[in-house]
């Protein structure tokens, strides 16, 4: 089978590590001090609002601080080095220019706040190989809300049977099914490779 397609993937433990656990234990040695911080930042409200581009690191920065005061420090520790989690996964990294080589457009599709994009744009060169993409903190909206995807089709005159669509999450990849977008679970760069060996250029 010949595909004829564009590549659309999203970002997060895609083309850049974001492990938080991981990055919480490289910081602190207390168990109990990890648990209350993840909680706290990383599956807060306040995430999503600011993944939706409602609430600036600043603030979000500042209602985790308020919520657990004993940890103040360590929460400003932290929103301070969040970028230093995001790191380049270098297996799928390494694929994009063999997409481009093809002829194929390459697209981005992600749920990240404001201070993150700049940092992830601006530090990695290999962004400059994208057509196009959307960040949620940019439209107001996040996966897996159907209207992102229909978005990012919108914005750039995409035929969704077309389209392929990277994301380690199940749910995102079953809503851009859903919206006619050949969805694929991403679980490493292998799988990934055999969608550039048969792809063709639009």
């Amino acid at each position: 089978m010949v595909f004829d397609m564009n590549f659309i993937f999203d970002i997060g433990n895609v083309l850049v590590d974001f492990k938080p656990d991981l990055f919480l234990r490289e910081m602190f040695t207390e168990q109990a001090t990890i648990d209350t911080i993840s909680e706290t930042i990383f599956k807060s409200r306040e995430w999503i609002l600011m993944d939706e581009g409602l609430l600036t690191h600043e603030e979000a920065s500042a209602i985790f601080c308020k919520r657990e005061p004993d940890l103040k420090a360590e929460i400003i520790h932290t929103m301070q080095k969040l970028c230093e989690m995001l790191t380049p996964m270098s297996d799928t990294v390494d694929l994009l220019p063999k997409i481009k080589e093809k002829g194929c457009d390459l697209y981005y599709l992600s749920n990240y706040h404001n201070e993150l994009r700049n940092y992830i744009l601006g530090e990695y060169q290999f962004f400059s190989l994208f057509d196009g993409g959307v960040f949620s903190c940019d439209v107001n909206m996040i996966k897996p809300s159907p209207k992102i995807y229909r978005y990012l089709l919108e914005k750039y005159q995409l035929d969704p049977s077309e389209c392929l669509f990277f994301d380690d999450l199940k749910e995102n990849v079953a809503v851009a099914k859903k919206e006619g977008i050949n969805g694929i679970l991403f679980t490493g760069a292998e799988c990934v490779k055999p969608f550039i060996t048969e792809a063709i250029a639009r």
